[in-house]
């Protein structure tokens, strides 16, 4: 088997951390796009460690021969999404290199993953969204906090990474609304609905204090030690109580967003009005919810 010299190696480590920066600093990427664009990088960089091709060599057809590649692996194929997320990160990639001069060409600049059916995101009804709201009983500081998480994820339609970063001086609850994205880029005041307030004000009083003892910390969302909770304890707490209330599809924070969408918008909504709450930087990912769902 063919492969790449250390030094080559090492070229590309370069050439992928010099990319990311510079994305950080004229785009402003949430930590989870750097590092899916750091591991698609990674990918690919193997992939041409395998074929003996300097990144700086590689043409059109080494780029198509990546992701048809990809695409073909029939133990784990990668969704269409991610396949045009791929896609999109080598043109990204190399329309860098070669806005820097690094290479005379970009080789991806027409390069295309499959396309995507337009279908509304999976959401819950409102009677199994109703089912899991109720599902964290009693008083407990765990169970109040429980309540307050699952009704930022749908009562205010946050996504999983802006609930754990939500602190306390994000949150104004005279003024029912809140701060998302406080220290990013996209930084927006999103309303809290009167259940979602009542929430989240029971556990600031009642639950919190009690979770976090004599340790101060400035994250609204804290676990049993007072730490704030991470993304994966986030994920662990909203398919525990989706597994108690009997819902058989997988169910995420994500998934809880998307309910929050599709329900503003079947309730009569504005689209601009619910693109800026949600944070979407273009209306066409608003307008998704309008769109038939997916067929079962």
């Amino acid at each position: 088997m063919t492969t790449v010299s250390r030094e080559a190696a090492e070229t590309f480590e370069q050439l992928m951390l010099d990319f990311l920066t510079h994305l950080e600093r004229a785009r402003g990427l949430t930590p989870n796009t750097r590092e899916a664009y750091r591991v698609d990088l990674l990918q690919f960089g193997a992939f041409l460690a395998r074929r003996g091709v300097d990144a700086l060599a590689a043409d059109h057809t080494t780029v198509v021969a990546f992701l048809e590649q990809l695409a073909a692996d029939s133990a784990t194929p990668p969704a269409a999404a991610t396949l045009r997320r791929k896609a999109a990160c080598l043109r990204s990639f190399y329309g860098h290199l070669h806005s820097t001069g690094m290479i005379e060409r970009n080789p991806a600049i027409e390069l295309k993953g499959p396309r995507v059916a337009k279908h509304r995101p999976q959401s819950l009804t409102r009677q199994e969204i109703e089912q899991l709201l109720a599902q964290p009983h009693g008083t407990s500081p765990a169970a109040l906090r429980d309540r307050a998480l699952l009704q930022l994820l749908y009562g205010c339609g946050l996504r999983a990474s802006e609930a754990i970063a939500l602190e306390h001086h994000h949150v104004d609850l005279d003024a029912a609304v809140l701060r998302a994205d406080a220290d990013g880029p996209r930084q927006r005041l999103v309303p809290i609905a009167d259940t979602a307030a009542a929430a989240i004000r029971e556990y600031l009083e009642r639950g919190r204090p009690l979770l976090v003892s004599k340790r101060e910390h400035r994250h609204v969302l804290v676990n049993w030690c007072g730490d704030a909770l991470t993304r994966q304890g986030l994920y662990k707490i909203v398919q525990r109580h989706a597994q108690t209330a009997g819902l058989t599809n997988p169910i995420n924070p994500r998934t809880l967003r998307h309910t929050c969408a599709t329900h503003l918008l079947a309730s009569g909504a504005d689209l601009q009005a619910l693109q800026e709450m949600l944070g979407h930087t273009d209306l066409a990912t608003t307008q998704l919810y309008t769109n038939p769902p997916q067929a079962a």
